[in-house]
């Protein structure tokens, strides 16, 4: 390690001890993050910037877009483990763990209970239609996700193919195995066009290996025990953990392979049930990975309400817990990882792939609703507002919900 590298983990570790009397404090400012971020990863870091930054001045905006690069690096959801590194600086791998436990918890706990909500409906004998309108307006959501992201990894006709042959893997090919196939064939494709000297340039590290030995048993000891075992619970925290390190960025990406597996593949739940439970996720604060505590919930429907939960847990753990071992892997060396000049350059191809399987995830889950001229005013008006600004994400859930009651 580099003497002026040592130099910054030291002035790190200064400052994370000065800081320590006060963590209940800084819980405290994430529970007031996550009680304010609505919307994906890039209105969720805005909000970073005004409490952590500008109120508290935990750390400077240079620290804040360093950590914003290395979560996008990184497979996972971005915004979690980005605060949640903010949680590591401040006072080691136990205050980033509370970190992760307030920021996530509240929507975990809401979209558990939401996993009841076709089975309270039924009880009560109120018609499904209600949540008609809920499918299409998350459709909207997805289409301008898919616009704001293309905008960014379009920069050039190779950019713009390896979107369309993103999008057109998507569409044709409804198997597991082929996003993250298709995720690492991006970041090869960019690293091979983009041959810059030294693009492997070599740096000396200390990582805590226990984390990634903990990431890589779990994720193929999850897949062998799910085979073997056929226990339901296990298999859905296999699968899980899976969709948490086969994304980059924002919940959106991981839509169609969940979409895929999940409805398509497993029959876990209809495709307008999966689309009602993101649906309403776009109206809560907090990260959208939240969405897989109601998704476990919803797969493991058919017994005790305790086994529903159950999934529920099973989904939100999984789908977290990856993010989490590799910020804590990565992060106490990321003053030198980031030198590497080729991590940077394949996160080009592998966003631009991304791209393209966002904005063909967007057709498929409006499949399940149907292309009636109701259905596509509702992704259109969803959209629109979303563009303008002008009408809070939580405004537009309540909007659809009224509207399907109404109409």
């Amino acid at each position: 390690m580099s003497k002026e590298s040592e130099r910054t983990q030291q002035e790190f570790s200064a400052e994370a001890e000065s800081r320590s009397v006060s963590r209940s404090a800084f819980l405290k400012d994430v529970f007031i993050c996550s009680l304010g971020a609505y919307g994906g990863p890039e209105a969720h870091m805005s909000v970073f910037l005004d409490q952590m930054v500008v109120k508290r001045k935990y750390l400077s905006e240079t620290e804040l877009i360093e950590l914003i690069a290395l979560c996008s690096i990184l497979p996972g959801p971005t915004s979690t483990q980005a605060i949640t590194a903010i949680g590591y600086k401040l006072g080691g791998p136990w205050l980033a763990l509370l970190t992760m436990l307030v920021w996530g918890l509240p929507v975990l706990l809401v979209m558990t209970a939401l996993s009841f909500l076709y089975q309270f409906l039924d009880v009560r004998g109120i018609s499904r239609e209600t949540l008609r309108y809920v499918g299409p307006m998350a459709a909207g959501f997805i289409v301008v996700a898919a616009w704001r992201i293309g905008r960014k990894v379009v920069v050039d006709a190779p950019t713009a193919l390896l979107t369309l042959f993103g999008g057109l893997a998507t569409w044709f090919v409804r198997e597991p195995w082929v996003f993250p196939s298709v995720l690492i064939a991006g970041g090869v494709a960019s690293v091979f066009r983009l041959r810059e000297p030294d693009m492997w340039n070599r740096v000396r590290v200390s990582p805590p290996w226990g984390y990634l030995i903990l990431f890589v048993l779990l994720a193929f000891g999850g897949a062998l025990g799910a085979r073997l075992s056929g226990e339901h619970l296990f298999g859905l925290f296999e699968s899980f953990y899976r969709y948490g390190y086969l994304v980059f960025g924002g919940g959106q990406v991981v839509v169609p392979l969940m979409y895929s597996e999940l409805v398509e593949m497993r029959s876990f739940m209809t495709g307008q049930e999966f689309l009602t439970g993101y649906g309403l996720v776009q109206g809560l604060p907090g990260p959208m990975f939240s969405f897989a505590a109601y998704a476990g919930g919803m797969g493991a429907r058919g017994g005790s309400a305790l086994f529903q939960v159950l999934g529920a847990v099973a989904g939100g753990v999984g789908i977290f817990l990856p993010g989490l071992l590799l910020i804590f892997f990565v992060y106490p060396v990321w003053e030198d990882v980031k030198q590497v000049k080729a991590i940077r350059i394949s996160l080009r191809g592998i966003n631009a792939v991304a791209g393209g399987m966002i904005a063909v995830a967007a057709v498929i889950v409006m499949q399940a609703s149907g292309f009636r001229p109701d259905n596509l005013l509702v992704v259109a008006l969803s959209a629109g507002l979303l563009l303008s600004r002008t009408v809070p994400a939580p405004v537009i859930v309540a909007a659809a919900l009224a509207a399907g009651i109404l109409f």
